[in-house]
């Protein structure tokens, strides 16, 4: 199966083959990757991190309890299979931001959040255009097709997973590949989790201090015409120690029509007769109403059924 790839970015300069190599094989065969010097300072990623946890602990986690004490969740006996052990809250940053508007923010941890998603946001982006030269696209290409009238979406989904007395009948945050486009997670340096699956088996994404893991979203499985995949995965919920997990969600706008690259299309056709017509071309906000609904049940019927609705268009 091979090891869980960790890329370090600085050999972008200096060993770029190999380490575009290994970002082709990491986006061709895993879904996932976490990256090493990736630009964002270490000492702020400690700072966003312990600004995070304080907040979790100062208002959130009793809340938690609360919620556990009213679903009954305390001693469970059957699985739980409609809800998640997590506590989370969601920070918007593009088009517009909601982050004046979130609750019991303190003001010093709203300006090291926006200053992260601008890290983030530029990270994403810079991602993106390799991609497009593993692909053969022009540079920009992804960003572009990505871009509605107001350009991007881009979110940060904050979570925590506290400790569970029961991990065997409930998860974390229950199996599900990412609806989006690229997803950029700053997660607990020693609370791992995380799994995806790969091959049929459940395999770790180790937690590393000061990495950023990668993950791709169905919307670049659609316009990489299935050359890159989106990943099922989920979080085992821990009995020991809370997990922090901030996972950022760098979206197409919500009017972008997504469709497969038409380079990669013919690319695709002229090797392979059944990969013709795989993918759907639909409006980003369609397939979002469509994964609201059915965000825990395999991809496949979801791009079936935008196809059917193409189809009747």
């Amino acid at each position: 199966m091979g090891k869980f790839p960790v890329i370090n970015l600085e050999k972008l300069n200096g060993e770029r083959a190999a380490t575009m190599d290994l970002i082709k094989d990491a986006c061709e065969n895993w879904g996932f990757f976490e990256v090493l010097n990736h630009g964002i300072p270490y000492e702020f990623m400690d700072r966003v991190e312990s600004l995070t946890k304080e907040h979790y602990k100062k208002c959130m986690e009793q809340r938690f309890k609360e919620l556990v004490a009213s679903k009954a969740l305390e001693g469970l006996q059957a699985e739980v299979t409609d809800m998640d052990w997590e506590s989370t809250f969601y920070l918007r940053h593009l088009p517009e931001s909601n982050m004046a508007e979130i609750p019991d923010l303190t003001d010093e941890y709203r300006k090291v959040m926006k200053e992260f998603a601008l890290k983030l946001e530029k990270l994403a982006e810079e991602l993106l255009d390799l991609f497009c030269e593993n692909l053969g696209l022009e540079k920009g290409y992804l960003k572009k097709a990505f871009y509605g009238a107001k350009g991007p979406t881009f979110g940060t989904k904050v979570s925590n997973y506290p400790p569970c007395p029961t991990p065997d009948k409930i998860k974390g945050l229950r199996a599900h590949t990412d609806a989006g486009g690229i997803i950029l997670l700053f997660q607990d340096p020693q609370v791992g989790g995380l799994q995806l699956l790969k091959d049929g088996e459940w395999v770790d994404v180790p937690p590393l201090r000061h990495s950023i893991v990668i993950n791709l979203g169905d919307q670049l499985e659609v316009i990489t015409n299935g050359k890159y995949k989106s990943v099922e995965h989920r979080v085992i919920a821990q009995t020991d120690g809370a997990r922090m997990s901030i996972a950022s969600f760098y979206n197409p706008g919500s009017d972008a029509v997504i469709y497969p690259a038409p380079a990669l299309v013919e690319k695709e056709e002229e090797e392979e007769e059944e990969k013709k017509g795989l993918y759907p071309k639909f409006v980003f906000e369609d397939y979002m109403k469509l994964y609201g609904v059915l965000k825990f049940q395999a991809k496949e019927p979801r791009f079936e059924a935008m196809k059917a609705r193409e189809a009747t268009a």
